[in-house]
């Protein structure tokens, strides 16, 4: 195939991937199928996580191989980036503590499931509105330290930049979809939060 090819195969592959998780994540499609199931929406969430990862790994398998190097950073310049690459990492850690494992992964569902103390209205996610750690400065943190540890590449492929920037704009774009739902379950409470600390990028000018 042609490298213009390759380019928009692997442009579209990412996209396919990043669209069919948001439209997977989406509480329209939550509400649809606690209508439909009830209280076994409490499965949801593992469900999928194990989609996710299975989705993901097939696409990547599926990238047209670009041989294209955008940069390679030499010595000493690799070790300045790694280190910014680890301080993302320990971000993203520091941002982990704030919310529950067993929720992001599922288990914590399942297991209010099977103790006959599921509330389905939670839409296969119980959340309270905690503003501390990082949630201080971005609305995101974790988007943000993702992101950064993204971004933060001693060597960067065409195929690796491309996969970048549909994830950063993946991750505005869910920001967006995410709080409107955070909207319509915490109300004025989310919108002052809104107008106070920024999205993603925790400097002021990014705060929409």
């Amino acid at each position: 195939m042609s490298f213009g090819t390759d380019v928009a195969i692997t442009i579209a592959l990412i996209s396919l991937f990043c669209v069919s998780h948001s439209i997977l994540a989406s509480n329209k499609l939550k509400k649809a199928v606690q209508n439909r199931f009830g209280n076994l929406i409490a499965f949801y969430r593992a469900g999928y996580n194990i989609l996710s990862v299975i989705s993901l790994i097939i696409i990547y398998k599926m990238l047209p191989a670009i041989d294209l190097t955008i940069y390679d950073l030499l010595s000493p310049h690799d070790l300045i980036i790694l280190f910014f690459q680890f301080l993302s990492l320990i971000g993203f850690i520091w941002s982990a503590r704030y919310f529950s494992p067993g929720e992001f992964i599922g288990w914590s569902q399942i297991k209010r499931f099977k103790a006959g103390n599921y509330n389905p209205n939670d839409l296969n996610e119980s959340s309270t509105l905690g503003i501390e750690g990082p949630h201080k400065y971005s609305r995101h943190p974790v988007y943000f330290f993702s992101i950064m540890f993204l971004v933060m590449r001693t060597g960067m492929t065409l195929t690796y930049f491309i996969i970048v920037v549909i994830f950063v704009m993946y991750f505005y774009i869910r920001s967006v979809f995410e709080e409107k739902g955070l909207i319509e379950k915490f109300g004025e409470a989310y919108i002052r939060y809104q107008k106070s600390v920024p999205r993603i990028i925790p400097i002021k000018v990014f705060r929409t």
